[in-house]
């Protein structure tokens, strides 16, 4: 099969001919139809992002297909089914506290690297071994259809956030990093949860002002200013009444002052989230006050990724007409040109853009 390799950090990928996966018992084979391109893959392959990946290596997380081959334990999937491929992949033998890898990105710990020996391989190639537990089905779809499911994977991120947090209709959440992709699919997936209103903060007034166009009155954006307590009390103010849930998706460039002002302005009993980068590329800490935590009952949830079941809880968001796919501008690359499109998905990289390899 044809497959994308990244060989060595700051290379190229080579396109070249691999041989075709074997699956074993709690395996199976998927024939990759679209899978999405980060927008920040250009730094992982260069190593300024420091993944913990053990090269060569065929990149790429998750991904859309059509299932090829299945194992005996297998007994819901049929050869054909279209299928999401769930990256979060987790060590079997400890349901408690397991070790994950994201399968073609990055793996947590000496555990995950182990495991990341065996499911290593991702989606820019032509056919890809997933843990029979991560196939999703998806339904009838059409091939041009898989493209846009693509999104999911954006999607499940800010979800699996909110599912931690308990999210429930009719609450009042506020997004920092709103203007982000990650950040903008935070805002759509907790409206399709049911949240009365979504604080959207942000410098760029141009995406906050799509944001409201896309999702109506129910965003409220705030343009920040830059001072930390100005910033919190004009937050609280656009509100409208109290934060129930602060969700936390900012990237490792920006500063903890900007992740505090949002944090802070949460109501007594809230609960925070934080899924975002800040901290990774070195510098302050957070420093958040321990009375305001202890005295105002303030959960603080830090959350990487999502639960098993999130991907199949999402699809059915999406199958019942409560979260859009076709809010993304999709741009398609086949799998001989996933080197252009590693840096298309950079130079595209705002809300509701995907950058998409159809091997």
């Amino acid at each position: 099969m044809k497959a994308a390799v990244l060989k060595s950090f700051g290379s190229p990928l080579a396109i070249e001919n691999v041989p075709d996966p074997v699956p074993g018992t709690g395996e199976v084979i998927v024939d990759v139809v679209a899978t999405r391109v980060l927008s920040y893959m250009n730094e992982v392959f260069s190593g300024e992002r420091n993944y913990a990946l053990d090269l060569p290596i065929i990149p790429g997380p998750g991904g859309i297909g059509r299932v090829r081959a299945i194992g005996p334990d297998a007994t819901k999937l049929a050869i054909g089914d279209w299928v999401f491929c769930d990256p979060t992949v987790r060590s079997r033998d400890d349901a408690i506290a397991p070790d994950i890898v994201l399968q073609g990105l990055t793996a947590a710990g000496a555990g995950g690297m182990r495991l990341q020996k065996h499911f290593r391989h991702g989606s820019f190639a032509q056919q890809m071994m997933v843990p029979t537990e991560n196939v999703k089905r998806l339904g009838a779809i059409t091939s041009d259809e898989a493209t846009q499911w693509c999104a999911l994977g954006t999607m499940l991120v800010p979800y699996g956030g909110f599912l931690a947090a308990n999210l429930q209709p009719g609450e009042t959440v506020l997004v920092s990093g709103a203007t982000g992709n990650f950040g903008s699919a935070a805002v759509s997936v907790a409206l399709a949860m049911g949240a009365a209103r979504v604080v959207a903060p942000g410098r760029n007034e141009k995406i906050l002002a799509d944001l409201v166009r896309r999702f109506d009155a129910r965003v409220k954006p705030v343009k920040l200013s830059g001072n930390e307590d100005d910033d919190r009390e004009t937050m609280k103010r656009v509100a409208q009444g109290p934060i129930d849930c602060v969700f936390d998706i900012m990237p490792p460039s920006v500063g903890t002052t900007v992740v505090r002002a949002a944090i802070m302005t949460v109501r007594p009993y809230g609960r925070v989230v934080l899924m975002g980068g800040v901290g990774m590329a070195g510098g302050a800490g957070l420093d958040l006050p321990y009375p305001w935590i202890m005295r105002n009952c303030i959960t603080i949830h830090g959350v990487w990724m999502y639960p098993p079941d999130a991907a199949s809880r999402l699809i059915a968001l999406v199958r019942a007409g409560l979260l859009r796919l076709d809010e993304y501008e999709t741009t398609a690359f086949d799998v001989d040109r996933a080197n252009e499109a590693v840096a298309h998905a950079a130079a595209h990289a705002g809300p509701f853009k995907l950058t998409v390899i159809r091997p």
